[in-house]
């Protein structure tokens, strides 16, 4: 039987979608901060670029914005007000498209209350289902626009211990269920994912990675097994 995919159901909430895919945002995330460092971002909205110093520039989609004296989040897809051109907005329509298919609220809402947070948790979302390979928040004071970002340039970690970290930050810091957590990151990150009643195992090339599941669904272990 062909191993199920991961992917968006109709069921799914926008916390559930969070789930199955900010791992991998963040893994990709913490790939994109060890590139950058500390420096930070200047964003060129004619050009449609952001840079980092002189040696480094990505393109970039604006997927909205966050109004620092409110507390709203804007998506860049209502564009009257701010007028971005079209070419750097396909992304946040492409999400909206998703939204409508699935009934998915904060993807079809054009304006509501998010505090910064939030906001990051939205661009998280954004990067892991449209495959982005990291997202950047570029404050301008009053407002913070998010943007995110496809690029060659950003090397990724396939080491176990990577996975194994990146998943272990992901289940303890964010409100998600750990192993509907621990499926999406394993089968995004294109490894062989197997679920048993108390542990799941995601398959690394020769070695397998190993997470026991409490009755409420707490992780109680991580264990590596190497072949």
């Amino acid at each position: 039987m062909k191993e199920k995919a991961i992917k968006i159901e109709d069921s799914d909430s926008f916390q559930t979608i969070f789930t199955k895919y900010g791992a991998i945002a963040l893994d990709k995330q913490e790939c994109f901060g060890e590139i950058i460092g500390d420096t930070i971002g200047n964003l060129n909205i004619d050009d449609g670029v952001i840079s980092f110093g002189d040696d480094l520039e990505f393109p970039v989609q604006i997927i909205g914005t966050l109004s620092n004296e409110n507390n709203k989040w804007h998506w860049a897809w209502d564009n009257e007000e701010v007028n971005f051109t079209e070419n750097l907005i396909k992304e946040s329509f492409d999400v909206k498209k998703i939204g409508e298919k699935y009934s998915i609220g904060q993807f079809i809402t054009d304006v509501f209350d998010a505090d910064l947070l939030e906001s990051h948790l939205i661009a998280m979302t954004v990067s892991g289902i449209m495959d982005d390979d990291a997202y950047y928040a570029v404050d301008l004071g009053e407002i913070t626009i998010f943007v995110t970002i496809k690029s060659d340039k950003i090397q990724k970690d396939n080491s176990i211990e990577r996975f194994i970290n990146v998943y272990n930050k992901f289940q303890k810091e964010f409100d998600v269920k750990p192993r509907l957590a621990f499926e999406g990151y394993t089968k995004l990150r294109g490894y062989k994912y197997k679920e048993r009643d108390e542990f799941s195992v995601a398959k690394i090339d020769e070695s397998r990675v190993i997470v026991g599941f409490s009755e409420r669904g707490n992780v109680t272990h991580i264990q590596t097994l190497l072949e």
